[in-house]
């Protein structure tokens, strides 16, 4: 009884990661088509589309998957839908800072279906600029640590024009204006080839600790806003312990 059981569950496991992955696929072609669609379909003249396809094969995108977004974007390609940007932002539990980025074909359904998630999860969500000026807009550039030590990785942001890194035994996590988030990626990937990931991200101007009850609702949110169809990304101005991250992993 036992090995059947633990078979099911195997499957059930699967099953349930199949589907995250497709989900994420999902969310990676749609960016690679707006992306696409935005500038040139060629990534070494469309920056945003280069980072895009560089965000789908970090998750191990198929190439083929990938170049079926760029073709479908293309004039004559048979991707038809208008996405917009959208930017929506609130507060969850304990009092936390929301940012939620979005990529879709009606702003109605997508704000009904976040509004819905924010208040039935402990959270509320509010107007345009009412939790932004809690971040700043930042250009990031991640190189795996292996690339430079501290001190060179530190030496070449200076050089590039960068404003930040901070280097621990996995990344170095660059950080820069968005007027130079060009300008510096170019200069960092000439010295220490193609960056690991590089985005635009909304970064928190002060942290706000939470744990426990709260931290657990939070995350839970979180996840629900992620697993949203339309979201492509959250932020957030929380600080939890690695024990509470742990905790609602394990489940």
């Amino acid at each position: 009884m036992s090995g059947h059981s633990h078979a099911k569950n195997v499957m059930h496991q699967k099953s349930k990661t199949e589907a995250k992955r497709s989900k994420i696929f999902s969310k990676l072609a749609r960016e690679i088509i707006v992306s696409a669609k935005q500038g040139l379909p060629d990534p070494s003249h469309n920056p945003r589309l280069r980072a895009a396809i560089q965000a789908a094969r970090k998750a191990s995108m198929p190439g083929d998957r990938i170049q079926r977004a760029i073709k479908s974007a293309s004039p004559g390609g048979d991707d038809t839908a208008i996405y917009e940007e959208v930017r929506y932002e609130g507060y969850g539990p304990g009092g936390i800072a929301l940012i939620v980025e979005a990529l879709t074909d009606n702003r109605n359904r997508t704000a009904a279906e976040l509004r819905t998630l924010f208040s039935k999860n402990g959270g509320s969500m509010g107007e345009s600029g009412s939790v932004a000026f809690m971040f700043s807009r930042k250009g990031e550039i991640v190189f795996p640590a292996k690339v430079a030590s501290a001190d060179a990785m530190l030496e070449a942001v200076i050089d590039a024009g960068g404003d930040d890194v901070e280097s621990d035994e996995t990344n170095h996590t660059v950080t820069c204006s968005v007027e130079d988030f060009g300008v510096v990626r170019t200069a960092l990937e000439a010295k220490f080839g193609e960056s690991e990931s590089a985005k635009l991200t909304w970064h928190p101007n002060t942290e706000t600790p939470i744990s426990g009850d709260p931290a657990q609702a939070l995350l839970k949110l979180v996840d629900l806003l992620e697993d949203n169809d339309d979201v492509q990304n959250v932020f957030g101005n929380f600080d939890i312990p690695e024990e509470d991250l742990q905790k609602y992993a394990q489940g």
